[in-house]
């Protein structure tokens, strides 16, 4: 399963922060002007947010006590809109995982105010020094979210897996919880390496490993691609590298399980909104396989693509490029919703999982969450779903493919411009990289006909590079093959939209040519 887009924090106070502020000011004007959100709400749902925020127990009546279950949460050491809180513990046949998910349609119910606004969203949008909530923070980093000793209503998963890791056993319902901790990754994973782990996650660690080589069994397959990250430099900032933890892997496990038990439960009460994507097409999977062989990583016969892809290592830069290059193996993902079970789509698989997946445990950052969530505990009690709720189903696929739309131009967008900053403080400097892809030289098809013009119109060969240290790609006019290695230096950087212009200066299994102008992403 790809991992959530690249995240970029700019470090605060420092003169390039302060650049990549006024940057995406301007950038979320322009959007606004497109219909894109702001990052403000209008004032009757906040007022509205505020009043659910402070009203949420009188209609937790039928809600479970849960809170002396020790729930922890694990997330980013900076989030404050926490999903989700887990409780794990060992079980004589195996395990038993609970999952408390925030009950947000208990502050947002449907077609109130709230519920428009989150419409017109869709999801949060992450940018560099901001993020445009999808809910005002009354709710989403206030009393739905479930943060440290808080009293919050969840909806709460039980799992029970057997030793192997195979869920045999899934029940949900709704509880007030109360988390005891809020736990980071890093200190996490750096507790964990030091031999001091916390026992919760040392659990976590196990329960994540056998649900990995439960994936491995069904074909499914993930993209292991190292994040960018933001230092500060002095009054500049410069892109680095950031691996994603192991225990960060350990916990998407247990996300996807309780996507795939939602899933199930859905199909079997015949509604419900799916997350699918098609198994890759033949012709994708053969030109990759030509791309490895090109960059000198041959992917074997006997290795289904999810397995060759878990053999990479992104620290060889022509393995990154590979694992970018994969992205598409991974197209076509979409929501189907189904109100009856003759609905229910053909290919119902989300096939990087090799099963059956819905988005089910972040509803106080995406729309579609709330609406599973809330279809699956009718199921659940063995309920009808309800007309308004069925009725909004076929809705929601819609509404997450425009607003994903918007988000996803915003965040490649705001990403463009960190770099570009990042990159305008090493103008000058020389950088090695290794080719990963080689376009042009071909003729104009007009001017394929023509022998007499057989020399005019040929398009200049250009090789994309893809660099370690700063953590880019970027285009150059020169000729090489793949696989090779090429010195660029960076000649210019336009800050404000052309990008950057890299230029060759030496060659080991590349021909130099003319400098080329094109944008580093």
């Amino acid at each position: 399963m790809p991992h959530r887009p690249v995240s970029l924090r700019a470090p605060k106070g420092s003169v390039a922060a302060s650049e990549i502020a006024a940057a995406i000011d301007a950038l979320l004007a322009d959007a606004a002007a497109d219909g894109a959100p702001n990052v403000e709400f209008p004032a009757e749902v906040l007022a509205a947010a505020e009043a659910a925020a402070g009203a949420w127990r009188e209609g937790a009546d039928a809600h479970a006590d849960a809170t002396d279950v020790p729930f922890v949460t694990l997330d980013p050491a900076t989030s404050t809109d926490l999903d989700q809180a887990m409780h794990l513990e060992r079980t004589e046949d195996g395990y038993r995982v609970r999952y408390a998910i925030a009950d947000v349609p208990l502050f947002v119910a449907l077609d109130s105010v709230l519920d428009a606004e989150a419409r017109r969203r869709g999801e949060t949008v992450y940018l560099p020094d901001r993020r445009i909530p999808l809910h005002p923070t009354a709710i989403s980093e206030g009393a739905a979210s479930l943060l440290p000793d808080q009293a919050a209503p969840a909806f709460v998963w039980d799992l029970r897996l057997d030793r192997s890791g195979t869920v045999t056993g899934t029940s949900l319902g709704r509880a007030v919880v109360r988390s005891r901790e809020k736990l980071a990754y890093d200190a996490v994973q750096d507790g964990i390496d030091a031999g001091d782990g916390h026992p919760m996650m040392l659990l976590l660690q196990e329960i994540g490993a056998l649900r990995t080589r439960k994936e491995a069994e069904r074909g499914g397959a993930s993209l292991n691609i190292p994040e960018q990250d933001v230092e500060a430099d002095g009054d500049r900032v410069r892109l680095t590298w950031r691996s994603i933890l192991p225990i960060e892997d350990a916990n998407a496990q247990i996300s996807l399980m309780t996507g795939m038990a939602a899933a199930d439960l859905m199909i079997r009460g015949g509604a419900g909104i799916l997350r699918t994507m098609p198994p890759a097409p033949e012709e994708n999977v053969e030109r990759f396989r030509r791309q490895a062989a090109a960059l000198g990583v041959p992917w074997s016969e006997d290795l289904d693509y999810g397995a060759f892809l878990r053999t990479l290592d992104w620290h060889d830069p022509r393995h990154l490029a590979l694992l970018n290059q994969a992205a598409s193996l991974f197209r076509g993902a979409a929501y189907a919703a189904f109100t009856h079970a003759d609905e229910l789509p053909e290919d119902a698989e989300q096939a990087a999982l090799g099963a059956p997946y819905a988005h089910a445990t972040a509803p106080l950052r995406r729309l579609v969450d709330r609406f599973v969530l809330l279809t699956c505990l009718h199921h659940a009690r063995g309920e009808e779903v309800p007309p308004a709720l069925t009725a909004a189903l076929p809705l929601i696929p819609e509404i997450m493919q425009a607003t994903g739309s918007v988000a996803g131009s915003l965040e490649r967008r705001a990403l463009d411009l960190v770099e570009r900053t990042a990159l305008g403080g090493l103008v000058g400097g020389t950088f090695e990289g290794t080719i990963i892809d080689r376009r042009g030289g071909e003729k104009h098809d007009a001017e394929k006909r023509d022998t007499e013009k057989q020399d005019a119109g040929t398009s200049p060969v250009r090789v994309e590079v893809q660099l370690l240290d700063p953590p880019v790609t970027a285009w150059v006019e020169t000729d090489g093959e793949l696989g090779g290695t090429l010195r660029v230096r960076l000649e210019a950087v336009d800050v404000a939209g052309a990008g950057a212009r890299f230029v060759p200066v030496g060659v080991d299994g590349a021909t130099a040519g003319a400098a080329g102008e094109e944008s580093a992403s």
